[in-house]
């Protein structure tokens, strides 16, 4: 443990003993229980703390803004399974992290935000302290937890309460409030050591029950047309081997939602994701693996569903996700791995195949759509189009299948989430659940630093401006990361234009604008690629080279559509109708 040693009396200079304090025993219970990276960004009054972990040998990456530490403490949570540390200042800085917190807490990463704040009798009373803000109670409906600490010899319970509550169960973020005076709280050495906690078992198996696994499986026994649909869930679990098994030995399709591409190749047999309409539609039973019927799936109902009859068999942690669109006929209430293992151990020697026809017409179907698609992504027009672009870094992702991808936008989200194919487990990283823009290079920091693997960021321009100080971020920590901006001029397209008015339409950006200038800015490496061989070239150069590199990839401003795939969410003005 870090301390200072300090005389009790200056009367009696030799009865000296050791003292600690709020900063050490912050750090302590930080490397007591392995969370050795903190992503945030320094001032009032958590600037020594960051300064004290650095020197005391944990990782802390100083971000432009704490929106941008806060995604990348999410996505370290996801990535490693331990919770990802976001620090920040008091009120603004809480603020800007809270944001990160929610879409934690949204799509189950392990999270804990701590910030720094001001003093609770000062608060309590309104009097005006300095970014004064009750940051407890405005963090509590957005996470799953929260906590505040006010005496040193609490830190080590209340860290392990966080640690706790942030990847046991359904995991998810988790709010701990440090009021400035506990970091200069001076206790006693020892009475410090033993206050701290060593967390055990923080997320320890959940079983399900054996009569729910021997539903699931008469159900799917019974399937005519079965589906396997894999969620973010499966993929966090880290379930491979186990899920691989289930899949293959039960012969079903499987459709891998955004985040859960490579669990299986996507270029496995049994894949379906190039049919995906076809098999939500003509599927009997459906089965999920940590995937939710929310809004990304059409809620499990409606036109994309069909008019087949379905019922569902549901695999999750959480036993409220159930029933939450539609019946669930039978739920298996557990963690994925555990679920996983039990249903393989009921399947026993010989498992009935889905029925020839079923296979044969998702297979012809997947074979289609991915031959009407090959020759948009071989071509080599100037400006590139969206497939031109996206057949490049299909190509290279397949080359690379070890870089992890980022990946967000409307037109580039979309389009590249159903061309580019995914060959291992937690190589895609996107916007998640609320579709939210702003995490590329929050990520794209994060997977680089706990992964140690290259990062290729395929951002749609307008995506990129939310994040896009951090490539100086990126460059400070030299690390091997490649963006690609695909830069149409705009939001969905260049080219629409004001009626009313002088000004741009509000979804026109600046013509031309080079991107890549700003890389170079911070002694990264900038290159403009207007063709899918030029963009071909620079994206290997980068991935060869490991340098922090961004390409402005020239899209043609006409390509695109109205907020990508998902238009219908976006209203129209009855009177526009008329």
């Amino acid at each position: 443990m870090s301390a200072v040693v300090q005389s009790i009396s200056s009367a009696a200079p030799d009865a000296e003993r050791e003292l600690t304090d709020g900063f050490n025993l912050i750090i302590d219970a930080l490397k007591l229980n392995g969370l050795d990276t903190i992503y945030g960004v320094p001032g009032i009054p958590i600037t020594d703390f960051g300064r004290m972990a650095q020197a005391a040998g944990i990782r802390v990456l100083s971000f432009r803004h704490e929106q941008n530490a806060g995604y990348a403490a999410s996505i370290a949570g996801f990535l490693t399974k331990k919770p990802g540390i976001c620090l920040t200042v008091s009120a603004p800085g809480f603020l800007n992290g809270l944001t990160a917190l929610a879409h934690a807490t949204t799509n189950c990463f392990p999270m804990i935000l701590i910030s720094g704040s001001s003093e609770r009798e000062i608060v309590d009373l309104q009097q005006g302290d300095y970014e004064e803000m009750d940051q407890l109670a405005v963090a509590k409906p957005l996470c799953k937890a929260a906590f505040r600490v006010l005496h040193a010899q609490d830190i080590g319970i209340g860290l392990a309460r966080a640690i706790r509550a942030a990847v046991s169960g359904r995991p998810g973020g988790v709010y701990l409030d440090l009021p400035a005076k506990l970091f200069g709280q001076v206790m006693d050495a020892e009475e410090g050591r033993k206050s701290l906690v060593k967390v055990i078992d923080a997320a320890p198996a959940q079983l399900p029950s054996p009569e729910s696994v021997q539903r699931a499986l008469d159900v799917l026994k019974g399937a005519k047309r079965p589906l396997i649909i894999l969620g973010k869930g499966a993929a966090y679990a880290q379930a491979d081997d186990a899920i691989r098994q289930l899949v293959e030995r039960s012969g079903i399709p499987f459709l891998p939602m955004s985040m859960a591409k490579g669990l299986l190749p996507d270029l496995h047999p049994q894949c379906a994701g190039a049919a995906r309409s076809t098999v939500l539609k003509d599927s009997d039973v459906v089965m999920l693996i940590g995937a939710r019927l929310n809004w990304l799936l059409s809620h499990g109902k409606g036109k994309s569903w069909g008019d087949q009859p379905k019922k569902f068999i549901q695999i999750d942690i959480e036993p409220k996700e159930m029933d939450s669109n539609v019946e669930i006929v039978a739920p298996v209430v557990g963690d994925i791995g555990s679920c996983v293992s039990a249903l393989l151990a009921g399947m026993g020697g010989a498992w009935p195949v889905p029925p020839a026809d079923w296979t044969t017409a998702v297979a012809k179907k997947r074979d289609e759509n991915v031959a009407k698609m090959a020759p948009r992504l071989m071509n080599n027009n100037v400006p590139m189009d969206y497939h031109g672009a996206l057949g490049v870094l299909r190509t290279i992702i397949k080359e690379r299948p070890d870089a992890i991808l980022i990946n967000e936008g409307a037109n580039t989200l979309d389009l590249a989430r159903g061309v580019i194919d995914m060959h291992q487990p937690r190589k895609r990283l996107d916007v998640g659940t609320w579709g939210v823009m702003g995490i590329g290079m929050g990520y794209a920091i994060a997977a680089a630093v706990e992964t140690g693997k290259p990062v290729l960021a395929v951002e749609g321009d307008s995506a990129f401006g939310f994040s896009g100080m951090e490539v100086e971020t990126i460059c400070r920590y030299n690390l091997p990361v490649c963006v690609v901006i695909f830069n149409n001029n705009g939001i969905y397209r260049g080219t629409d234009v004001n009626t009313g008015g002088d000004d741009p339409a509000t979804t026109v950006f600046v013509k031309d604008a080079r991107y890549d200038r700003m890389m170079e800015a911070f002694g990264g490496v900038g290159v403009n690629a207007v063709s899918p061989d030029e963009l071909k070239r620079a994206v290997n150069a980068a991935m060869d080279s490991g340098k922090p590199t961004l390409i402005n990839a020239v899209i043609d401003p006409t390509a695109g559509s109205e907020s990508g795939r998902i238009g219908n969410l976006n209203p129209q003005s009855a009177l526009k109708k008329k």
